[in-house]
């Protein structure tokens, strides 16, 4: 048994990465749990591993008294002395007893001890391996659907991939080779080390660009601000430390070659290249790109922009169901009101607008005019369930009309503009 138990702990410790010592005493300390379960509460016991022979000792000490009221704690000097002449009363004197007397059950429970510490070591150098990778891309192999995800197989352990943290309308099977964000990494009593990965997050595509652009990963060229719309449209705002660097160029790279490679880890998701300017009136025409703007007025007691472009430049500058100009505010911080030209001047160019809010609606100009909508304020008048049943459209749709007009009235109520027909 104990060359058997010898060869275990060596073997352990070297497939493992427990040392030795932490196994022994383990072993010892799970033993003694069972003896003290054999033999009760009242005994002193102790066990001890012994190198040499590869064997485990169980000892049960007692102390050496003159009248003995405990015979489960205590032994008689005059006993005690038959075992050893030089012990004096007040020592503590120990009696090996027989390992084999546990039985079954004793060596049972130390193997289940044994295992769940050795579990908890695993999951300790899991968690001390990782905790200092949040933020960085990690790669896996999807192993399995979970009730909140996917499980993607890292090598040494298992994450998960969170649906909320997904690509929507990414298509992911089994076996699929991934690159995510380890976003999270948390320790639980039960669940032991647990790693959250994202690939939604706007830090993934922060990471992303950290390894395809090196001066973003020396510092030349810092992030300033990343929003996203996953899978769809994303703002990354950057300025240069150097100045004969330019930050847009170092992102994009020679023929595109390094935003592309980006693009194709987030399922093709386009990605603006914003530089980023102190001036928020310059940040925010180079965040409003590609729409032109003719003019932004800074109202910096209530951080709010007037941006004024050209009729045919509108639904660029709000973008398909608000997308465009939903992440221009997230990225600058700054609420931020559209105005066509020809609105903002007064100026009466009705069928325009009115060509310009069915572009961002995605629905036709004729269909707004065949249901009786003549004006701005007619549609804004009109509630929910009425333009979802005059215009045969989804509650999707109406929302994004509803943005549209918003962006496109002023604070205050002005005179209908009617909407006259083409002839």
């Amino acid at each position: 048994m104990g060359t058997e138990l010898k060869k275990a702990l060596e073997q352990i410790s070297k497939d493992k990465g427990f040392s030795k010592e932490e196994l022994i005493h383990t072993i010892e300390e799970a033993v003694r749990i069972s003896a003290v379960s054999k033999y009760g509460e009242d005994y002193d016991l102790e066990v001890r591993y012994n190198d040499a022979t590869g064997e485990l000792e169980l000892y049960q000490f007692k102390l050496v008294v003159e009248k003995v009221r405990n015979p489960a704690f205590e032994i008689s000097i005059e006993e005690a002395r038959q075992h050893d002449p030089s012990v004096v009363e007040g020592e503590d004197m120990g009696f090996q007893l027989e390992i084999g007397d546990m039985g079954r059950i004793a060596a049972r429970f130390a193997k289940q001890v044994l295992v769940q510490r050795m579990r908890e070591s695993e999951q300790q150098l899991i968690y001390n391996e990782y905790i200092d990778r949040r933020g960085d891309i990690v790669s896996g192999i999807v192993q399995r659907r979970d009730k909140h995800g996917w499980i993607v197989n890292l090598g040494k352990t298992e994450a998960l991939l969170l649906k909320s943290e997904q690509i929507p309308k990414e298509f992911i099977k089994r076996g699929d080779k991934v690159d995510c964000l380890l976003l999270e990494v948390n320790k639980t009593a039960k669940l032991g080390a647990q790693l959250i990965l994202s690939r939604s997050h706007p830090e993934y595509l922060h990471a992303l660009f950290r390894r395809e652009v090196p001066e973003i990963d020396e510092g030349i060229v810092q992030v300033v601000s990343i929003v996203r719309d996953p899978g769809v449209r994303a703002k990354v705002a950057v300025f240069s430390r150097d100045k004969d660097i330019d930050p847009v160029g170092a992102c994009v790279g020679v023929r595109g070659f390094r935003i592309q490679n980006v693009m194709q880890e987030i399922r093709g998701e386009r990605i603006d290249i914003v530089v980023w300017n102190a001036d928020i009136s310059i940040y925010a025409r180079n965040a409003l790109s590609p729409a032109l703007v003719s003019k932004i007025i800074v109202d910096e007691e209530n951080n709010r922009l007037e941006v004024v472009v050209p009729n045919d430049q509108l639904s660029n500058a709000i973008g398909r169901r608000g997308q465009n100009i939903k992440l221009v505010t997230k990225l600058i911080g700054w609420k931020v009101d559209i105005y066509p030209e020809s609105k903002y001047a007064g100026s009466d160019s009705s069928i325009k607008i009115l060509e310009q809010l069915a572009n961002v609606a995605e629905i036709s100009k004729e269909t707004l005019l065949r249901a009786g909508y003549k004006s701005l304020q007619d549609l804004q008048h009109a509630s929910d369930e009425v333009l979802m049943e005059t215009l045969s459209v989804t509650y999707d749709t109406v929302s994004a009309l509803r943005s549209a007009i918003n962006f496109m009235l002023p604070d205050e109520e002005s005179d209908d503009e009617v909407l006259q027909e083409d002839e």
